[in-house]
């Protein structure tokens, strides 16, 4: 019975999800279109509605620890669920991602992602888009914020391991920033497929940033470790018991 509540409590939370985006985009659209800071203050406002209405439509608190970047830097993270993805943007003042150029397409998603500056990819193109981006930002076309990354270029599931992509380390060497490393548990109460969320507090966590100058072997080394542990800590608090082989 406790099961199938949580599960219709689970269905509301997401249709309301899924409504007040396009609420909030119309709502926004002016500002937007007018100024990128219009769209980042829309995208803002809805990972703040999602996280806040998760809280008392499921019981699924928010948690961020550590201290998030405010200047321009690279944000190298751990991903399990969506919700990590509203986590990490709402703590931080300019985030942007570095994402699929196919959801360029995604109504509303696309337009407003691009509009904050986020970088669309190809596959194998990668570093001319980083390259036109940093261009951008020196001339004053694009915001200054701080850069999103998935290392292991995927969503995964909790426990489920997968090595660090090379380009993480290069787009750390191209950028010449600060990289802060985060992690996450966000996965074992709002999985990655499925209607049903769990209740309890989910974590993203900053861990200590990264100096730049790094050899790329050795930073993504030191990079993959400190997340992965840190992550598997958080698993672990959360009461996630990973399946036996």
């Amino acid at each position: 019975m406790k099961y199938a509540v949580q599960w219709v409590r689970s269905l509301v939370f997401n249709l309301s999800m899924y409504v007040s985006m396009p609420v909030l985009a119309l709502i926004y659209l002016p500002w937007a279109i007018f100024s990128p800071y219009g769209a980042l203050a829309a995208c803002h406002a809805y990972a703040r509605y999602v996280i806040w209405s998760a809280s008392w439509m499921i019981g699924l608190k928010s948690e961020v620890r550590g201290t998030p970047p405010t200047e321009e830097a690279l944000v190298a993270a751990k991903h399990q669920s969506f919700l990590d993805i509203l986590m990490i943007f709402d703590a931080i003042p300019h985030g942007k991602f570095i994402m699929k150029a196919i959801l360029l397409y995604a109504p509303i998603l696309g337009q407003y992602a691009y509009r904050i500056g986020c970088i669309p990819v190809n596959r194998g193109k990668r570093g001319a888009a980083i390259a036109k981006m940093l261009a951008d930002v020196d001339k004053g076309d694009k915001l200054p914020g701080q850069l999103v990354i998935y290392s292991q270029g995927t969503r995964l599931a909790p426990g489920v391991k997968k090595p660090y992509k090379i380009g993480t380390a290069v787009l750390y060497e191209q950028m010449g920033q600060t990289c802060y490393p985060v992690a996450t548990n966000a996965g074992v109460f709002w999985p990655r497929r499925g209607v049903y969320r769990k209740p309890g507090v989910a974590v993203v966590e900053f861990l200590e940033p990264i100096p730049p100058g790094l050899p790329k072997e050795e930073f993504l080394a030191k990079l993959e470790s400190e997340v992965e542990s840190a992550s598997d800590r958080l698993l672990v608090e959360a009461g996630f018991q990973p399946k036996e082989e």
